[in-house]
C-alpha cells in the first residue's frame, strides 16, 4: 500500500516530533501499513509514538499480545475495559478509537458511547459488569483492590488468566492515557464515524 494514501490529511498533533511514515523503521512500516490497510488511514497514535521507535515496537507487542489473544475474555470484552477506563482517564484518543474499535467487534454501535458516557448504565451482562467494576476500581483506586475483588471475578466466572487480562489491559491503556495526554494526541477524525 502507498504509505501517502494512509496517511492522515490532518496534522498530527503532538509536542514532540512526528516522524513521517517513511522513517520509521522498515519492520514498524509494515505493521502501520497492515492496519492502514483495514482501517484506510494512519492512526495517530504509531506516528507520535514512533518519536520513539523502541518503545512503540514494544507498546504494540504488549498490545497485540494482550488485545488481540482468542483465549479468555472476547475481542469485545478487551475493548470494553479500554473505552471505560480511557473515558475515566479523561483520554479522548483512547476513548474515541478504542469506541470505534468496540463498535466493529460488538457489532453493537451504541456500546462505546454508553461506556465512554458512564459504564454503570451501559447494556452489560452481570459477568462484564463486575469486570467492568474491577477495572475501573483498578483505574481510579488501585490502592483499594484486594482479595476480595477477585472472589467477585471468579464468582462471574472469569479465570485466573482473564483477570490477570483484565488488570494488565486497564494497566495498559493507563500508560497510553498519559502518553496521549503528556503528547498532546488527539484521535484522527476517521474514528468518529467508523461503525455507526
Amino acid at each position: 500500500m502507498d504509505p501517502a494514501a494512509t496517511t492522515p490529511s490532518e496534522h498530527v498533533a503532538s509536542r514532540f516530533p512526528v516522524p513521517a511514515l517513511e522513517a520509521l523503521p522498515e519492520d514498524l512500516r509494515a505493521r502501520v501499513n497492515e492496519v492502514a490497510e483495514k482501517l484506510g488511514f494512519v492512526p495517530n497514535v504509531f506516528l507520535v509514538l514512533g518519536h520513539r521507535p523502541a518503545e512503540l515496537r514494544a507498546f504494540i507487542a504488549y498490545h497485540d499480545a494482550l488485545m488481540e489473544s482468542e483465549v479468555g475474555l472476547t475481542r469485545a470484552e478487551r475493548e470494553m475495559i479500554v473505552v471505560a477506563t480511557s473515558s475515566a482517564n479523561r483520554c479522548l484518543y483512547c476513548t474515541v478509537s478504542h469506541g470505534a474499535f468496540l463498535r466493529i467487534r460488538s457489532k453493537r454501535p451504541e456500546l462505546g458511547d454508553q461506556l465512554a458516557a458512564n459504564y454503570r448504565e451501559a447494556e452489560t451482562t452481570p459477568a462484564q459488569r463486575t469486570m467492568l467494576d474491577y477495572a475501573m476500581k483498578l483505574a481510579e483506586t488501585p490502592w483499594l483492590v484486594d482479595d476480595s475483588d477477585f472472589e467477585r471475578l471468579r464468582a462471574a466466572g472469569y479465570s485466573q488468566d482473564a483477570i490477570w487480562d483484565i488488570g494488565a489491559i486497564t494497566a495498559l491503556f493507563a500508560m497510553s492515557n498519559r502518553l496521549a495526554s503528556h503528547t498532546g494526541m488527539g484521535p484522527n477524525r476517521p474514528f468518529y464515524g467508523l461503525a455507526r
